[in-house]
């Protein structure tokens, strides 16, 4: 059973993420380490006695769909109230409107423990979230004060709509339409797949935002608006009034994920009301909704990332649980009688400390992003410095943890044998689970592209090199404390950001010239690149402030067993970046 690493999460965000220094620099108000630490015990808390025992009937049952209601799994309805009487969907929404306006780092470390407990329960709150901001940046006033109250309460949750079954990751072909109504409303027409909880009992309304085109609209993305579309209509005095005419046409039956339902929704089609049209609000301008989505999709990045952080730890934990119980053969040096546990042979311990590493490495990185995002948010000066940082970090941090979910994951059944396929032991639902993450929220393939053709010229290439400067001072610190348990560590990780800084390099001079080709082509692998190197670093940090404090020996342990067991694949990484291009090119042929 998962338990909620609060330590562990407490002590990256303190000193590897940045926190601690930004509470004593005064940039996060009266938030002081005392409460950080209730209040990510009490989110553990929750995870590991409420949300995760629920997890496998979520999987078994799924949701259900039965005359366009959807069910949830038995004890989800429950689980959800009390999850919101909790104030936990408020936990960074403004005060204002009922919310806490907590740092964003608290409410990624929260999440990543809800989504450790049950992935497909924590989705709702994670869509929700992501409503609340967009609504909050872009929403008229009047919009803002009738619904933002109840859904940073979570009385309501909020989904996001821009799927169509010809229009995935190209919203520009998209087919939804909206029409002007005399009142300032409008009506909504449309279908949209794969709308996340896009219909449940857990909440008494249900806020969708829908990306539509209005009449004469500009072709392309430039003539895509957003509407507020609730499940029911508000009265004027707050109370539900008649249904809007939007329902859930059927649920996608998943890999993994299957407590959380994933919607075909339909608007307009006359099932409710006297006219057909579901009636919407415009968020922003017309013709201006993808600017105003993506407010809301940057946010649902990081926190598809957690979704990655949170299987590794949770399939992390229970492969070493079982490596402990497991007997099998005899270890080198087993001494004892009969036969020796799986955890003391050298390729299960390769596995474990493998997970483990991805898993505190993925959790450094989105740590950092939330950081940037809230010294972006925080800090009076250097704030164009940290939009660009969060801006860098954020495709890392959704592209390397969701693709370490998978891999870890996967190495959670291959430590279980045999019995990690059986689906009683439960760790085949961590990989069915987090197939999904480096798939939505935009595939890590665009992360990718993002993050090479629009990130890394960010201030003309300033940042980036200046953020590479910065992790090489973590490479000199761990040379300069001569600590043996380091081993190569020191020069591993400074190979690994010469790898880094010269596929940076690169790519930035293919990106002058306007060599799109061989950009792209080695967009993904300079992904990972960044990703390994990032890793590298991070846990030496944690192993220098572990060391100021003493008993730093686990830390370093894994710190060096990350610099020399998988550093190495950056220089390979680098190869493909900076010479596949060609290869890939000519061997395009084959695929036809």
């Amino acid at each position: 059973m998962y338990k909620a690493p609060v330590e562990e999460i407490a002590f990256t965000l303190k000193h590897v993420a940045g926190m601690a220094e930004a509470i004593d620099s005064g940039l996060l108000g009266d938030l002081g380490e005392d409460l950080v630490d209730a209040i990510l015990a009490e989110a553990g808390r929750f995870a590991t006695e409420e949300i995760a025992p629920l997890a496998d009937i979520g999987d078994r049952q799924g949701a259900r769909l039965s005359n366009g209601e959807v069910k949830t799994p038995d004890g989800w309805r429950d689980l959800y109230r009390n999850w919101a009487a909790g104030g936990w969907n408020g936990l960074t929404a403004p005060e204002e409107f009922g919310g806490q306006a907590l740092p964003h780092m608290l409410n990624v470390a929260a999440l990543e423990m809800w989504n450790s407990g049950s992935m497909a329960f924590a989705l709702c709150p994670t869509l929700t979230m992501g409503a609340i901001e967009a609504l909050n940046v872009h929403g008229s006033a009047a919009l803002k004060e009738k619904y933002l109250a109840r859904m940073v309460s979570g009385e309501w949750t909020g989904t996001m709509n821009l799927t169509e079954p010809h229009a995935g990751s190209d919203l520009g072909v998209l087919k939804a339409r909206a029409e002007r109504r005399d009142d300032g409303s409008y009506r909504i027409f449309g279908q949209k797949i794969f709308i996340t909880w896009g219909e449940h009992d857990a909440a008494d309304n249900i806020i969708h935002l829908v990306l539509a085109r209005l009449p004469g609209a500009p072709a392309g993305t430039r003539g895509i608006s957003l509407f507020l579309v609730p499940k029911f209509l508000v009265n004027d005095d707050g109370s539900l009034g008649a249904r809007n005419d939007l329902h859930c046409h059927s649920l996608e039956h998943k890999l993994g994920i299957h407590g959380s339902p994933t919607c075909t929704m339909i608007y307009g089609d006359g099932k409710f009301g006297d006219e057909k049209g579901a009636i919407g609000w415009l968020i922003g301008e017309e013709n201006k909704g993808l600017a105003c989505m993506f407010t809301m999709m940057n946010n649902a990045r990081l926190a598809v990332g957690m979704q990655g952080v949170a299987i590794c730890e949770a399939a992390t934990q229970k492969a070493i649980a079982y490596a402990r119980e497991r007997t099998q053969g005899k270890a080198p040096g087993w001494s004892g009688s009969g036969m020796s546990p799986i955890i003391d042979h050298p390729d299960v311990i390769r596995m474990l400390l493998t997970m483990k590493a991805l898993t505190q490495g993925s959790r450094a990185i989105a740590y950092a992003c939330a950081h940037a995002i809230d010294m972006a948010h925080r800090a009076n000066e250097r704030r164009e410095y940290w939009q660009e940082r969060a801006a860098l970090l954020t495709p890392i941090a959704k592209s390397f943890a969701t693709d370490a979910g998978v891999d870890v994951a996967s190495l959670g059944i291959q430590v279980h044998g045999g019995m990690g396929f059986i689906e009683e032991t439960g760790a085949a639902r961590y990989l069915r689970d987090a197939r999904i993450a480096p798939i939505y929220e935009g595939t890590n393939g665009i992360q990718a592209i993002d993050l090479v053709t629009r990130k890394l010229p960010l201030s003309d290439g300033k940042q980036v090199r200046g953020f590479i400067a910065e992790l090489k001072a973590i490479a000199e610190a761990v040379r300069s404390s001569n600590l043996d348990g380091f081993g190569a560590t020191a020069d591993r990780v400074d190979s690994a950001l010469a790898d880094l800084e010269e596929a940076t390099s690169w790519l930035l001079a293919r990106l002058a010239e306007g060599k799109s080709a061989e950009t792209l082509s080695g967009a993904t692998p300079y992904q990972r690149l960044f990703g390994l190197a990032l890793t590298g670093c991070y846990l030496a940090k944690g192993g220098l402030a572990r060391t100021a404090e003493g008993a730093g020996e686990g830390r370093i342990a894994l710190c060096r067993f990350v610099a020399e067991n998988l550093l190495s694949e950056t220089a390979a990484l680098k190869d493909r970046v900076v010479n596949g291009a060609d290869s890939l090119a000519a061997a395009r042929a084959v695929l036809a």
